[in-house]
């Protein structure tokens, strides 16, 4: 995306014409993160890792891009063909209908671990990706939106929602309703260990699981690791029952305050 938009341009006139085709636009990866809609209004200088693109970015095209206009911006390049999408972190609601509404052949779509707001509203826009195969969430209620994901992305075979909790209901909704997954990225996640049976009994066309540390079981597991023998790809490295910090000879719970910060 940095070369389509700062160097091929400036080539020659015929290398310009070539950058504007949409479908140099196929694949919009964006920068891990993109100046904030509202960091006028915020009290504190935000890092953002992607400086150096966003500066030339602003200085060449003479514009002062948040993360709505340079979604926007983008996305309009493609003309509609847009296949794989990785938003920015700091995407807002806005940004995030506008590719709902203007990238209807969207195959692959990655929310992103700073885009907790989307991930809570991404629900509302699902329908309207009906040729979805690859999506990755950020922490997500997961029985909230896999229903609707089974309902409208009948192709969908990839699916990565790290660092999340996986209980029954949870696992319920993923084997009733996304039982045709191949790959499903899950590593990182808080899990009740039935939960987890559910989904090695369920999901039986599943040839890539990941969840690697994992809490509620044991990464040498009997029963786990031979409900999963049938997987090719199956990682549960580090995954314990509990983490130490919970464990009864750290802990003294009279002192004890739960509190689900402490999963974030």
């Amino acid at each position: 995306m940095e070369s389509l938009l700062l160097d091929v341009p400036f080539v020659c006139k015929s290398w310009y014409k070539a950058s504007r085709e949409p479908q140099c636009w196929e694949h919009l990866i964006f920068p891990t993160f993109i100046k904030p809609d509202d960091i006028d209004d915020l009290w504190w200088e935000p890092e953002i890792p992607d400086r150096g693109f966003i500066d030339r970015l602003e200085m060449t095209y003479q514009e002062n891009l948040s993360a709505t206009a340079f979604v926007k911006f983008i996305v309009n390049r493609s003309c509609g063909n847009a296949t794989i999408i990785k938003l920015p972190g700091g995407c807002t609601e806005e940004a995030l209908e506008y590719v709902a509404n203007e990238c209807p052949r969207l195959k692959g779509l990655a929310v992103g671990s700073y885009n907790e707001f989307i991930n809570g509203i991404i629900v509302k826009f699902i329908s309207k990706w009906k040729y979805l195969e690859m999506l990755k969430l950020g922490k997500y209620d997961l029985k909230e939106i896999i229903p609707q994901i089974g309902l409208h992305c009948n192709n969908l075979i990839w699916l990565s929602a790290p660092y999340t909790y996986i209980g029954k209901d949870e696992a319920s909704a993923l084997v009733s309703s996304l039982s045709k997954l191949k790959y499903l990225d899950l590593h990182g996640g808080d899990f009740e260990k039935e939960a987890l049976v559910m989904i090695l009994q369920g999901c039986k066309q599943l040839v890539h699981l990941d969840i690697r540390q994992s809490f509620g079981f044991d990464d040498d597991d009997a029963e786990i690791l031979e409900l999963a023998s049938h997987i090719p790809a199956f990682k549960c490295e580090g995954s314990i029952i509990t983490p130490d910090w919970l464990d009864d000879d750290h802990i003294d719970h009279d002192d004890l305050v739960y509190d689900s910060s402490y999963f974030d």
